[in-house]
Order: C-alpha cells, then sequence, then structure tokens
C-alpha cells in the first residue's frame, strides 16, 4: 500500500508539475522557493568571498550544506505529507480524503515545478530569434536577459549561437537534471539539485567576479554541482542524439571535451551535431568546427529537438518510477 502511494504520489506530482510549468510558467518571484535559495546564498556569499582562502573554503561549504539540509528537510517533509494524504485515500476513499490529497499534492506539484523551468526556457530561445528579426541590436539585448556574457559587441550569427547553446546547457540544468534527482529520490533530490546549481550559479567563478573574491569560497559549489550534474548531462545528450535520430558516439565525445565544464559540452556539443551548425564561444571553444553558421530556422529547429528530447524524458521519467516501485515492493515481498 505504501508503495502504490509512494508511486502515485510521485507520478501525479510530475504530472501537476509539467501542467502548470506549461500553462502559467514561473511564479512570482515573491513566492519562489528558488528566489529564496537565492537571497540565502547572496547573504552568505558576501560573508564567506570576503574571507582568506581556507576559511572561505570551510565557510562556503559549511554554508552549502547548511542550505541543502534545510532545502532537503522541508521538501522532504512536504513529499511526506503528500504520501500520507494519498496513503490515506487509498485505504479509505472519500470525498473529504480526497480533496485533502488534491490539495496537499497540487502544493507538491508546484513546488516541483519551481524547481524546474521549461516553458520559459523554450520561450526565451525564440524570444532571441524574435528579436533578432527585428534588429542586431534587440537580439543582442534579449540575449542578455539569458546569458551572463557579453552582448553588446556580438554578430548575429554570435547571438543566434548563444541563444542555442544556452537551450542546450539548460535543458540539463532546467529540465533533465531535477526531474533525473525527482525521480531517484523524490521532491528532496529536486530541491537539493537546484539548490546545488543555483549555488554555483551564483558562487561557482574562478577570481573575481562583481567585486567579489570566489576562486576558494566558491569552491565546494562548483566541485558539487559537477558531481551532481555529471549523469544527467550526458542524458540530456543521449536524449537529443535520440531525437536527432541518431548521432556520431566518436564525434559526440570528442566535441564534448572540447568545453571547460565537464558537463556542459555535453548537451551543447549533441545540439550541434544534431543541426549540423558550429558552436562557438570566442577564445574558449568550438564545438563541430566543421558546421555551418547556424540559420534562423536552426533556433525553431533547436526549440523542436529540445520539446522532443523533453517529451521522451517525462515518458521515460514515468516508466522508471512505477518500475522503482514495482522493484522496491519484490525486494519487500518475503
Amino acid at each position: 500500500m505504501a508503495l502504490v502511494a509512494l508511486a502515485s504520489g510521485l507520478l501525479l506530482a510530475l504530472g501537476l508539475a509539467l501542467a502548470i510549468d506549461w500553462r502559467w510558467g514561473e511564479p512570482r518571484a515573491t513566492w519562489h522557493p528558488v528566489v529564496a535559495m537565492g537571497r540565502y546564498l547572496e547573504a552568505c556569499g558576501r560573508i564567506v568571498s570576503s574571507l582568506p582562502p581556507a576559511p572561505a573554503f570551510v565557510s562556503g561549504a559549511l554554508a552549502w550544506w547548511l542550505g541543502v539540509v534545510v532545502v532537503g528537510a522541508l521538501a522532504g517533509g512536504l513529499q511526506v505529507l503528500a504520501f500520507a494524504q494519498v496513503a490515506r485515500l487509498v485505504a479509505a476513499p472519500g470525498p473529504q480524503t480526497a480533496l485533502l490529497a488534491l490539495l496537499v499534492l497540487l502544493l507538491m506539484g508546484w513546488v516541483l515545478k519551481t524547481l524546474f523551468s521549461w516553458r520559459m526556457l523554450h520561450d526565451e530561445a525564440g524570444a532571441v530569434e524574435a528579436a533578432l528579426q527585428q534588429s542586431l541590436v534587440a537580439g543582442r539585448e534579449r540575449l542578455s536577459w539569458l546569458v551572463s556574457r557579453d552582448t553588446a559587441l556580438l554578430s548575429e550569427s554570435e547571438v543566434r549561437e548563444s541563444a542555442i547553446e544556452s537551450l542546450a546547457e539548460n535543458l540539463n540544468d532546467s529540465v533533465v537534471a531535477p526531474i533525473f534527482w525527482f525521480v531517484l529520490f523524490g521532491l528532496p533530490g529536486a530541491a537539493i539539485y537546484r539548490f546545488a546549481n543555483t549555488a554555483d550559479a551564483m558562487w561557482g567563478y574562478r577570481g573575481m567576479h562583481r567585486g567579489q573574491h570566489w576562486e576558494w569560497a566558491g569552491k565546494w559549489a562548483a566541485r558539487a554541482d559537477d558531481l551532481l550534474s555529471w549523469l544527467p548531462a550526458r542524458l540530456t545528450a543521449w536524449l537529443l542524439a535520440l531525437v536527432a535520430h541518431g548521432l556520431p558516439t566518436a564525434a559526440l565525445c570528442r566535441e564534448a571535451a572540447k568545453t571547460p565544464s565537464p558537463n556542459s559540452g555535453w548537451p551543447m556539443a549533441a545540439m550541434a551535431l544534431a543541426l549540423g551548425v558550429s558552436l562557438r564561444k570566442p577564445g574558449i571553444y568550438t564545438l563541430n568546427a566543421a558546421g555551418r553558421p547556424p540559420l534562423p530556422a536552426d533556433t525553431a529547429l533547436a526549440q523542436r529537438y529540445a520539446s522532443k528530447a523533453v517529451v521522451t524524458l517525462v515518458l521515460s521519467a514515468k516508466i522508471a518510477i512505477i518500475l522503482i516501485a514495482t522493484g522496491l515492493g519484490w525486494g519487500l515481498t518475503p
């Protein structure tokens, strides 16, 4: 009975989260859990980045772990409550238990939705292309909403490349990885990953960034995100390869290794090979150097590939949840 409640709760929460994301997108910052994570990290960051190397590293790691414990405990508490209500409904169906279970599952689904962002990612890639059709200046401005790099001097091709790169890289960070960890560890898994990824985005810099020194203060956060993103990044690449009807394995591995990050190169390389285009960050890497510069139609095609990858991911996630619950049931059966 408990395993039925577990699988049912996870499946319903995932379905609700996807529906909320596609219908309403991102909630207001006031109610967004990831914004709260960011505020915590910002407050801690002002302190740890001002310390000498050794204290900065230790303090950064401790602040990271404190955040993980709090985020994991809150998410775990909500999940336990949701499972308990679903179990009550399975054991004693009735209008009151059904309503209470639905409300708790809606809350769990909403929280899960805030831990990934598919609609916003999809729409922002298209918005950059739409702005480019107006003017290069408009395209650069819109891209600056999506990436941290300086966009002021980028050419039209470079703006388009950056938008496609961001779509591919964030397909992992903002969609595949949170759902991957949700399948394995439920809501706490997705919440802890989102905290770790946010910490890396805010602290994971080398040297100085915006007047703060992160070489040691952000090292733990950067390495933790590398570890938690390792499998999902490769899964994202293989999902893109699947929906693109196959990519040369040797080429994918070779191109993925060209980026400084151990993970971001995988989805970006897969997208570059799938589209047949070259994606570059001048002075740092060139993915699929033999490819052509991306054209306006390539942005739409990249969105379609990413959409198909998400659909494949969700179907696989639902099957995995059922199989994991069934496997646990067999393991617990005398």
